[in-house]
């Protein structure tokens, strides 16, 4: 497919995205890594790299990268090494950060989504275990700075594309869709605001046919909504500096919400410069292939395939089994509705439409939704055999959201919402309409059909909104044919 050009250039992203383990200690000490504690209460003498310390492997850490790895088709490698990483800044106690680089743990792979009805796919180079840094604080009230170390050996998974990516809307894709899956295998708490999932973003730009561009890497774009708007910004400077006839120079660039544009921080390194070679205290890690299987027979049911069973067991189309996998608890959400109302599309249009809107404005997770997943089913059910209509129910689920009740029935009789069953008084009141508007009988007649759309909305005023509109239709063109 041609990709997507922005003023003649195409735009090239690859991401890189260090995503916080989920393991209650760090990757080579046993100091906890629980987030908001007082600064360097969580930093033990391994992570302060005391002399004579020395590192040891957190096996959950191993055992969380091999749970990626599966889920995104990768290679575990049965042998990788650690490396030191050199570089000099005062938040790394050791002077080197602890990495793999030759030969990372997880290797290749692909993370595919949907961006509108098109779905894509992004190939994985490899995601490899390594230690956090500590923080740097600067207390601009009292021009004092600070270095808190908690963060300092916490355990991370790089995890790093491929340069697939060829716009901002796909880049955030991606990134909400790799977050969903290292949330939905528990690897990682996906807090972006605590930096338990954080991404940088690749850019560049060139003309279609052209050899790469040269790249600038966004750093620690902790919000989806922000990274487009860094990436947007980001693009429209390099096009511009381009036809401006400057070259672009290779650097490392943080992104101001506040004014919405990046801007340089230092010169990119390259991996010579860090000087990269085999850490000494760390033996090669080797997982064997009988602990490769063993996560593999304990992963859960995943996105993809999730999905594929709502399309086969539910009959819903593709779009709305992705949409309804986005998380686990949105998942069992809509699976619990479904079987409770035997009706699957009708809770996924629910699900997606009113509650989904609802959620978004009271910006909840579907886990705080007021209606739970056996009220909406119940709502949906007196839809569904008529006892309401569709609006009657929005009405009824405008007052769940409320809490004004609980019992759908009862919320239904209180607002005297239950459509005419009577088909004896529908019939009266369609034989009144019928005479009181002869000139919209005539133009149906004549083959005018607005005429009578004209008259259902008649019978449904004269009803005050109780007929049930299949029925009026069908009792009205009886009478008129």
């Amino acid at each position: 497919m041609t990709a997507k050009l922005v003023q003649g250039y195409e735009v090239v992203i690859g991401f890189e995205t260090h995503a916080q383990l989920s393991t209650q200690s760090k990757i080579f000490s046993r100091a906890p890594t629980a987030f908001g504690a007082e600064p360097n209460t969580q930093a033990c003498a391994v992570d302060l790299a005391l002399p004579g310390t020395l590192p040891v492997m957190n096996r959950g850490a191993v055992e969380r990268a091999i749970r990626l790895g599966l889920t995104i088709g990768s290679t575990i490698a049965p042998r990788s090494i650690f490396a030191r990483k050199n570089y000099f800044y005062p938040d790394l106690p050791k002077g080197y950060q602890i990495s793999q680089f030759e030969i990372p743990v997880v290797q290749g792979g692909e993370v595919s989504f949907f961006l509108g009805d098109e779905k894509k796919t992004v190939r994985l180079v490899r995601a490899h275990l390594e230690e956090d840094a500590g923080k740097s604080l600067h207390e601009d009230f009292i021009g004092q700075s600070g270095i808190d170390l908690n963060r300092a050996g916490t355990p991370l998974l790089e995890i790093v594309t491929e340069p697939d990516i060829r716009s901002s809307e796909e880049a955030v894709a991606y990134a909400k869709e790799l977050h969903k899956i290292v949330t939905w295998i528990g690897i990682c708490d996906g807090n972006m605001q605590e930096g338990s999932f954080r991404c940088d973003a690749n850019v560049s730009v060139r003309k279609p046919g052209q050899p790469l561009g040269t790249r600038r890497e966004i750093k620690n774009l902790n919000s989806f909504k922000f990274m487009q708007q860094a990436i947007d910004f980001e693009v429209r400077w390099q096009i511009e500096q381009i036809e401006d006839g400057h070259a672009i120079q290779q650097a490392t660039v943080l992104f101001d919400p506040d004014t919405g544009e990046t801007r340089s921080m230092r010169t990119k390194e390259d991996a010579a410069d860090y000087r990269y070679f085999p850490d000494p205290d760390l033996p090669p890690l080797v997982i064997a292939a009988d602990w490769v299987e063993r996560v593999r027979s304990e992963l859960p049911e995943l996105p993809r395939a999730m999905a594929a069973r709502f399309v086969a067991d539910y009959g819903l189309p593709e779009y709305d089994a992705t949409t309804l996998t986005q998380s686990k608890a949105m998942a069992a959400y809509f699976e619990t509705t479904a079987q409770a109302c035997k009706q699957a599309k009708l809770a996924s249009n629910w699900i997606m439409g009113e509650v989904s809107r609802r959620l978004n404005t009271g910006e909840l997770a579907i886990e705080q939704a007021p209606v739970s997943a056996t009220q909406l089913a119940a709502l949906i059910t007196r839809i569904a055999d008529g006892t309401i209509s569709n609006n009657a129910g929005k009405q009824v689920f405008d007052a769940l959201w409320s809490g004004e009740g609980q019992d759908i029935d009862a919320l239904i009789e209180a607002k005297g919402l239950k459509q005419m069953s009577d088909s004896g008084a529908l019939e009266k009141i369609i034989d009144e309409v019928i005479a009181a508007n002869a000139d919209n009988v005539a133009q149906f007649k004549a083959g005018k059909d607005k005429a009578f759309n004209a008259l259902v909305g008649q019978v449904m005023k004269a009803s005050k909104g109780k007929a049930n509109p299949q029925q009026v239709n069908d009792l009205l063109r009886s009478k008129l044919a």
